[in-house]
């Protein structure tokens, strides 16, 4: 009798069962978390990489031995003239180059990405005062993002008064007046050689040719 009982004992299990859940709800609910985590991963990575290509962009003008990883203080401070991180007023050149001095190694001529994301950060503080370190980080940011270097000394046309008549061929005169027509454009052969004239008109006749269309209106 007391094997019976002992055999009949079984523990009791009291966890409550577990509630069937809808396997489509779960697999939208984890399709729906890993969108978003992507998507958000996927925005920072283009912030990241619009602004190292600004990096390099900066870091290799002017020297064709750069490779793009580290910049010059040079590059440095056009970078920060060419985006508008130098306002005038907030921060000037000076507080450009004391940033770089104090961000740059001791022995150290150039600063490398993440070097220039420290400097942009001690700048961003004077740059947007009224703004959290946050939102000023990520306004300077977005002045230099897709930015490339400004190319000065092109040449450009001016326009002058001299050049403008030297260049009007209605006030030309003389054998320089023969050589366009009325509109402006070059005859030509025409206008540098003296060519017989066999109409029989009288060179500068402006009627020239219109003696047949009187001959046969006449008629």
């Amino acid at each position: 009798m007391a094997d019976n009982k002992a055999k009949s004992t079984k523990p009791v299990n009291k966890t409550p069962p577990k509630s069937p859940s809808d396997p489509a709800k779960d697999r939208a609910a984890k399709r729906l978390s890993y969108d978003s985590n992507s998507s958000h991963e996927g925005a920072m990575a283009g912030e990241i990489s619009a602004l190292e290509e600004a990096f390099r962009k900066f870091a290799i003008h002017g020297d064709t031995r750069a490779t793009g990883k580290e910049m010059h203080g040079k590059n440095w401070s056009k970078l920060c003239k060419d985006c508008h991180v130098i306002d005038g007023k907030n921060v000037t050149i000076t507080d450009v180059d004391i940033v770089f001095s104090k961000i740059k190694g001791k022995s150290s001529r150039t600063i490398t990405f993440e070097q220039f994301k420290e400097a942009l950060q001690e700048l961003s503080k004077k740059r947007f005062k009224d703004k959290s370190d946050e939102e000023a980080v990520q306004e300077i940011y977005k002045l230099i993002e897709g930015k490339a270097p400004i190319i000065s000394g092109v040449t450009k046309a001016i326009s002058s008064p001299t050049v403008s008549r030297l260049t009007d061929t209605s006030k030309f005169t003389g054998s320089h007046k023969e050589r366009f027509d009325p509109s402006g454009k070059g005859k030509g052969k025409a206008g540098r050689e003296d060519l017989v004239d066999a109409s029989g008109y009288v060179s500068g006749y402006k009627h020239a040719g219109t003696y047949d269309h009187k001959v046969q209106g006449s008629k």
